[in-house]
């Protein structure tokens, strides 16, 4: 009896396959082929948390930690409604702040963190949002991430990248990252990408994570970057 032959898999006719590109997976070709493929997926990618100044921002972001986008876009409104500016939200009783934001989770140490940082804001930058990464993770609440946030979505600035649970996850599935920690990670990228797409990569690969490389399951027969991943925990191989 004759040996069975392979059968190819191919790609989903959605996908568009990227050539392979040769060298290690730090290559400059490779990871010029990573931000492509991205751009082609994910042109007009942006921040999914619903704001109209940099201080609503840096207040969505805190109350993002450990909640979805979606939840958050949900709460801040009336949030807003009722404590429009640093002065005023420096001013809310906390309890007040609390049922607000109830339903992010961890409500009250974030009601802490929202009123610190209105009152930082309001007593030591005039009632306006920093621009620079230093004095902005000098605000309650504002760690490097959320700095990174304001800085690259309100004021356009790339002083880092922001990496997220989604960031961390598939910057090392690509290989462009190895380390165990969201800062070590956040220093490798910077490293490894150009200077002026620290802000555009972050959002995308958000938005590739949340729809296509999910943390369990990925969608890799929908992935236009299958081609140039080798991730252990892929469901389909090129």
């Amino acid at each position: 009896m004759p040996p069975r032959m392979p059968v190819a898999r191919k790609p989903a006719a959605s996908q568009t396959p990227i050539r392979k590109i040769g060298g290690g997976p730090l290559a400059p070709d490779r990871v010029a082929a990573i931000l492509k493929a991205l751009d082609e997926a994910y042109p007009n990618a942006h921040c999914a948390l619903d704001h109209r100044t940099p201080w609503e921002l840096l207040v969505a972001t805190i109350l993002s930690a450990q909640c979805t986008d979606a939840r958050v876009n949900m709460v801040t409104p009336e949030l807003f409604r009722r404590f429009p500016t640093p002065a005023a939200m420096a001013k809310a009783a906390l309890p007040q702040l609390e049922e607000l934001i109830r339903t992010t989770g961890f409500y009250r140490n974030k009601a802490k963190s929202i009123q610190g940082a209105a009152k930082k804001i309001t007593e030591d930058f005039g009632g306006q949002v920093p621009q620079t990464l230093a004095e902005l993770i000098t605000i309650p609440g504002a760690a490097r991430k959320t700095a990174n946030v304001v800085l690259g979505v309100s004021f356009g600035k790339a002083e880092g990248v922001v990496v997220d649970t989604h960031v961390f996850r598939i910057a090392r599935r690509l290989d462009l990252a190895k380390a165990d920690t969201p800062e070590k990670v956040e220093q490798e990228l910077m490293l490894v990408l150009p200077r002026d797409r620290w802000i555009s990569f972050s959002h995308q690969i958000i938005h590739h994570g949340r729809q296509v490389c999910t943390a369990r399951n990925p969608k890799c027969n929908q992935c236009n970057l299958e081609t140039l991943c080798r991730a252990k925990d892929k469901t389909w191989e090129s």
